[in-house]
């Protein structure tokens, strides 16, 4: 069963910083594609960032290119998110994903996490 367990989400304001993790087991981290995807209310959810398995490759929406990081943390088996100077459209919940051809979302998903920016 693959657990991904996102944290890190909060209020903040706005071009300010935040860090997203999402921990999950050691086969899950080494085996698949990662992504960070959100989903403001009343929008379809969409991908914010993704890293391949390997980790020589990453995708980024536009709008959030230049302010936002991924990475990995092979010793942690953790995936980060750094978000910089973050905006109030940023303003979403924020879910981990796992096992898709990026940039789609494979069938394994976190809890979710809540970032607020406000104005």
């Amino acid at each position: 069963q693959v657990q991904l367990v996102e944290s890190g989400g909060g209020l903040v304001q706005a071009g300010g910083s935040l860090r997203l993790s999402c921990a999950t087991s050691r086969r899950t981290f080494s085996d698949y594609n990662l992504a960070w995807f959100r989903q403001a209310p009343g929008k379809e959810r969409d991908v914010v960032a993704a890293i391949k398995w390997s980790g020589d490759s990453t995708f980024y929406k536009d709008s959030v290119k230049g302010r936002f990081t991924i990475s990995k943390d092979n010793a942690m088996n953790t995936m980060y998110l750094w978000m910089n100077n973050l905006k109030p459209e940023d303003t979403a919940v924020y879910y981990c994903n796992a096992g898709g051809q990026i940039p789609a979302p494979g069938p394994y998903w976190g809890q979710g996490t809540q970032v607020t920016v406000s104005s």
